[in-house]
Order: C-alpha cells, then structure tokens, then sequence
C-alpha cells in the first residue's frame, strides 16, 4: 500500500474468508471508502509474488504496518539470541557427550577429527544452510515446506516426522536415564562408590557379577536398568525407569505445549548451563593422575583408520544428528524467523559452536579415560606383579629381575613393562605360559566402554574419585537432561509444526496427543531388554532413513527447483549473493557425496549381519549376539515405515490419484481488516522464484493462481456468497476445500 494511502479497516471480531469472486461483487465504484481500498494482484502460483493496486492507479508494495500485522499470525522469537540458543540447544545434545566421544574412541581417536571436520563443511554446513533458508522464507514446517517446493517430493515432510518421532521415542529414554542417576547423586558415598556386600549364614561376600566387573559397571546394569541376557527375555517393565520415563515426557509436555512461547524461555538455562558444567569438569579432569594419557590418546590419528569407509559413514551419520539434518526440527524453527534474517550467519555460527562444543566434551570424556585407564593399569601391575613375585626361584630367575626393583613398595608401570621385556625375551615360547598380561594404558583406553554406557559407566568412575563426589555427580547429570531436553525440544517441534501448519488442529491438543502416545510405545524401552531396544532404534530408525531424507532434500531444491533460481531467492531474501561454493555444493558435490555414502552404508549392513551388544549376567561382560529373525524384520520395518511416506505421495500425486492441482484455492482471510493468512496449493511447472515477494507478509509465501485479485475491504458487511458460507469461509467455486497437504 503506499504510504501516503489508508485503508479503513473493517471492525470484525469474526475471521471472514472471501473468494475472489466474492470481494468483486462486493465492489461500489461510487464508495469512497473502496477507493481507498487497496489490491493485492498475484500472478502465477509459487512465488508469492504481489503488489497492491490502490484504485487512483497508484502501485506500490505493501506498507510495513501490514507486514508487521501479517507477521503477527504466526509466532515468532523474542530476540535473535533465543533463536541460536534454540537451534544450538537442538544441535547440541546428548550425543556430543554420548555419541561423539564414543565415535571418535571406536574410530581411531584424533584420526576421526579429520573426516568430521571435512563433512562437516563440505555436507554439513551447505544442507543445514539449506533448510535454514527454505524454513525461513516459506514459513512451514517440513511437510509444507518440501509440498511447496514439489507436490511429488511432498513426502520428503512426513517421512521426516516419522523420523523425528522413532528419534523422540528412545531419546527421551535416555533423559529418563539421566533422571534416575540424578534422583540417585543425593547421598554421600555415591551408590555406585563400591561394589556391594551379599551376607549368607557364615560370611559376607561381594556379588559375583561386580566383582568380575566393576562397581560403576554393575550398577549401569544391574541396578538401573537391571537388564536381561537377551533381547528375546523382556523381563517385565522395570517400575523405576517407567516413572523416569513419566517424567521425563511430562517436561517434554509442559515445555511444549505453547509452542516456542514456552519451549524458548526455558532455552536460556537448558542451552548455557552445560558449557558451565563442561568448563567445571574439565578443569577438575585436568587436575587428575592420567588426563595427559587420554587427551594424547585423542589427538593421536591413526591414519590408516582414515581410509575405512565405515569411518567416513559414521563422521557424515553423526554430522546429520548433530546439526539435526533431515529431522525438520531445523525448519521448524527456523520458519519462526523473519525473512530478512541472516540465515547463512547462522548456519555457520551454530555449525561450529556445535563442532567445538563436541571437541569441548570429547576433552572431557578422553581426560576422564585416561584417569581411569590409569587406575585400572595400576591394579593390573599389581595384580601381576604378585604373579611374578610367586614364581620366583622356579620358572623366573631372580638375576633376571632389575636391582633397582623393590617388591615390597609399590612397582611402577614402567619397571613392570621392563620385567616383562627381560622375561618375554629370555623365555621366549615359555612366556605365555606364565599367565602375565601386558598393562598397557594404550589398551585400557581402547577397551573405553561403548554406546550409551560410556557417559554412565565413565563418568560415574570419575565421579567417586572427586571430592565432594555428590555435588558433582548432581551437576553431571542435570547437564546431561538440559541437552536431552534442548534437542527433544527440536525434534518434537520437528513433528508438531508441520502437523499444525497442514492439518490447522490446535497445538496444545496436538502435543499432549503426541507424547501420550510416544510414552506408552516409549514402555517398550523400559522393559529389562530396553537397552537392547534402544540400541536397535539408535542403527536402524535414524541412519539410513536421515540419508535418503537429505539426499531427497537436496535434489529437491538443487534439481528440482534449480539452484540458479534458489541463489536467486536468496540474494532477494539476504540482501546479498551467497558464496559460489554453495552453488557447486548443494548441485553436484553434496549430492553425490550422498549417494555414495548411502550405497557404502547399504553395502554394509549387507555384509554385516544386524547385531546388538548383549550383557550376560553369569559372565559379568558384554557378548555380541545376532538379532532372532522377528528382531530382523523390526529392524527392516523400522526403515521401510520411516521412508515409505517419499514414494506414497509421490505415486498418489504421479498417478493423479490425489491431483497435483486438486485444492488451488485463492483465498483470504480478514480479522479486523489485517491479512491472517493466504493459503493454495503450488503447481509444479510454475518457473516463479520462491522468493521475489518483496512483502513478508503472510504466514508462509502462499501461492497464488494466474490473475487472482485480493482487496483490502474498507467498510461495510459482506453479502452471504453463492456458497452460503458467510462467516466461515469462501472458497472459488471450482476448487475443492482440502488441507494443505492434499492428504
């Protein structure tokens, strides 16, 4: 509207959905109050494009108080700190302090750095720069945004709900964890200080399983989660991680329930609070006997790791879960922006934050295991060293033992590894037969614990050594349910928004539905087997399923909708040209990339039979073990249903059983005179760019059909239409009335 014009709006408490044809016949050439009014004219369909005609034969854009009044329908962030603390708080969670330090232990140390850091600026920061700028200019959630961009691709959306949600299920699980071991720090020795004392008729003994193991060991497993000896004996639900997992979906709940009002006040103390709790214990981990050992072992590639492909997959898997690639979240919230928001800015910033905050963790996690690779490398030497005091006078010689070597103090790891040098070369092929291990620090930190049980089993060991133990086992783990929560927030933003924005139900309805149903499906982890469950969750609902999500992502924009007219959006929308490598990127590197990967994760779930880490009671340790055949086609079913929604929507709409230009309605809605919302469905050959609105006016660049008028009315109460839908909503005659996903 020009700024010299006004528009006199009209006083309605009523939302009025009128058709085209209906604000014509509405029309008073001799109204002076319609000669002020003002005309949106949108031509073609997809691109949002429209310019208001005000009837003196002035054109002009929008004016700024009717952007900020169409803003206004949707949410939006308080400031632009709440916005990169809640995509950092999404990005940054429990797998940077479970996940990532795991990966890089199991995958050479510093070697796996290298393969990461190089992902994550050749796929990581280009697709998440990707789906900053599509969820900030369409202003949907995922099933609109990817609708929008190719009706036949719209199932790109809904198999990323179906992902974020399999994610929720077990995720929250480990928040549940989290809160048992909180609920538990409250006493002073920590429960899991030492192993416990069984008392029979005579004597008192330790019990068998910790005494094979250790005491953190035995309590991650015995006591918390109380697991069975396979995935096949469910065991019963165990009653106290079901309350966990009450809990923890009941923060989820209250957190959510109003959206990004409520999810992002409480992102200023979940997102922070774990960099204080980081800093603490790295200083602290510092000042223990050891860390060196460990930090060294991290930063110690071993290059030939390098060359696996499996390290490759697994750096590219872990780049997508920690930017959250794929799952929608990203979208989400990014759809909360306004339009001229710096989003290449932000993918870069959240990007690295994530990348050093991981690093951060992984310090943490490695000076931890050196400590404890040092107390348990002490306890071999003198285990051992009794072995070699026994045999004195009869297999060993005592000239063969260094004079400077006093049995009756304490022998150091390096006068032990001496002796075994000296007898190992004396003996020869008689070595073995003394029994005597090698000690070796490098070994214990290879033989780090793996999966969830690394943050549970190592910190919890940490932990018993530090004074004032309770307090820091506290703060360990409320830092570990913040990061739970900031990332659960994402993910179920991820499923709540595109739900929302395409089937128009009510948030609160919506999110109490939702986390009702994930914590009664959420039982099937709280069993004695759950852990098992959450592992299968953890290798086969995500993996595969994110890459073919990204992969679809990226063709769709780059090769769908043309990366020369994306770069075209984006200099409109930024305000500049973004940097050419993004072009090659997004239209050939990535892409491929992908699909490579893809293919080699395929080729080795192929050749590697599908198994889980068991834990045995009467052998106190871990045993691979295959999954029974029913486990297997769970596994298959787990990602078969996360990407069944792609070729769904895409048959449905090839083979016009659900027309691709079924529900192309140009409509508009009033409250008190101010646009609320404009909603049609996008047809696919349209060559409009996403992005040549100069107004960001609507909830999202809704499309509009060739030679569609919209008017601002300025008086006066509309007749009933032909429709006889007066004050409910008018649509074009023609047009049938469906959501927005046609589904």
């Amino acid at each position: 509207m020009p700024k010299n014009s006004k528009a006199v709006k009209r006083e309605l408490d009523d939302d009025v959905r009128e058709s085209v044809k209906d604000l014509l016949s509405n029309e008073d050439t001799c109204d002076d109050s319609f000669k002020k009014s003002s005309l949106i004219v949108g031509s073609g369909r997809g691109d949002g494009e429209g310019k208001e005609l005000n009837l003196n034969g002035d054109m002009d854009v929008e004016d700024e108080g009717s952007d900020a009044e169409d803003e206004a329908a949707r949410p939006a962030w308080n400031s632009k700190l709440q916005y990169i603390l809640a995509q950092v708080g999404f990005s940054v969670g429990l797998g940077n302090v479970w996940r990532f330090p795991y990966l890089c232990q199991k995958n050479g140390g510093g070697a796996y750095l290298v393969p990461y850091l190089i992902l994550l600026i050749v796929i990581g920061i280009p697709l998440f720069f990707l789906e900053l700028s599509v969820g900030q200019r369409i202003r949907r959630g995922s099933i609109g945004v990817w609708n929008y961009i190719s009706p036949r691709l719209g199932g790109i959306g809904f198999a990323s709900c179906v992902v974020c949600f399999f994610v929720a299920l077990y995720y929250n699980v480990i928040i549940g964890w989290s809160l048992f071991y909180f609920s538990q720090s409250f006493q002073q020795p920590l429960p899991w200080h030492e192993c416990p004392l069984v008392k029979n008729k005579t004597t008192m003994f330790v019990v068998p399983e910790c005494e094979k193991s250790s005491a953190t060991t035995y309590y991650w497993y015995r006591e918390a989660l109380n697991i069975s000896d396979s995935i096949s004996e469910s065991g019963g639900l165990n009653w106290r991680m079901t309350i966990c997992l009450l809990a923890a979906w009941s923060i989820v709940c209250l957190a959510m329930i109003k959206g990004i009002q409520s999810s992002g006040k409480v992102m200023y103390f979940s997102s922070l609070f774990p960099y204080v709790v980081l800093i603490c214990f790295l200083v602290r981990a510092l000042l223990l006997k050891g860390s060196v050992d460990g930090i060294r072992h991290m930063f110690t590639p071993k290059l030939e790791i390098m060359l696996e492909a499996k390290v490759w997959r697994e750096a590219a898997t872990q780049v997508f879960f920690a930017l959250g690639l794929g799952f929608g979240g990203v979208i989400a919230f990014s759809s909360y922006n306004k339009r001229d928001n710096n989003c290449h800015f932000d993918a870069v910033l959240v990007s690295f934050i994530n990348f050093f905050t991981s690093v951060l963790a992984t310090l943490v996690v490695f000076a931890v295991l050196g400590f404890k690779a040092n107390i348990m490398n002490a306890k071999c030497v003198a285990l051992n060293t009794k072995k070699i005091v026994a045999l004195l006078g009869n297999e060993v010689s005592n000239d063969l033992i260094p004079h400077h070597i006093n049995f009756s103090a304490t022998v150091s790891a390096e006068d032990y590894q001496q002796m075994t040098e000296i007898l190992r070369g004396v003996t020869e092929k008689d070595y073995p037969r003394l029994g005597l291990d090698s000690c070796s620090i490098e070994e214990e930190l290879n033989k780090a614990v793996q999966g969830t049980g690394l943050a549970f089993i190592a910190f919890t060991e940490a932990m018993t050594h530090f004074p004032a133990s309770p307090f820091w086992s506290v703060m360990f783990f409320l830092m570990l349910v913040n990061l739970g929560l900031g990332s659960m927030f994402g993910t179920i933003e991820g499923i709540i928004t595109p739900l929302v924005d395409t089937f128009k139900v009510r948030k609160e309805f919506l999110t109490v539905g939702v986390c009702l149903l994930a914590f009664f499906i959420g039982l099937l982890f709280v069993q004695r087997s759950g852990n098992y469950w959450v592992a299968m969750f953890d290798d086969y609902s995500a993996t595969l399923p994110l890459l073919i999500v990204v992969i679809l992502e990226n063709v769709a924009v780059a090769w769908v909708y043309g990366t020369d007219k994306f770069f075209e959006d984006l200099k409109d929308m930024l305000g500049f040209t973004p940097f050419r490598f993004y072009y090659y990127m997004w239209k050939y590197v990535t892409p491929l990339l992908l699909i490579l990967l893809l293919g080699s994760s395929v080729i080795q779930l192929g050749m590697t039979p599908p198994s889980y880490s068991a834990w045995l009671e009467d052998m106190a340790s871990e045993k691979s073990l295959k999954y029974p055949p029913w486990g297997l086609a769970v596994c298959i079913s787990l990602v078969v249903m996360a990407i069944m929604p792609v070729p769904v929507v895409f048959f449905l709409r090839y083979f016009n059983i659900i027309d691709e230009n079924a529900g192309v309605v140009s409509t508009i809605s009033y409250k008190k005179g101010c646009i609320i919302k404009e909603s049609v469905r996008p047809e696919e050959d349209d060559d409009a760019s996403l992005i040549h609105a100069k107004s960001p006016g609507s909830e999202a660049p809704s499309p509009m059909p060739g030679n569609s008028i919209y008017r601002k009315q300025s008086g006066g109460v509309p007749d009933a239409a032909p429709n006889g839908r007066y004050g409910i909503g008018y649509l074009m005659a023609d047009m049938p009335d469906m959501p927005e996903s046609d589904l």
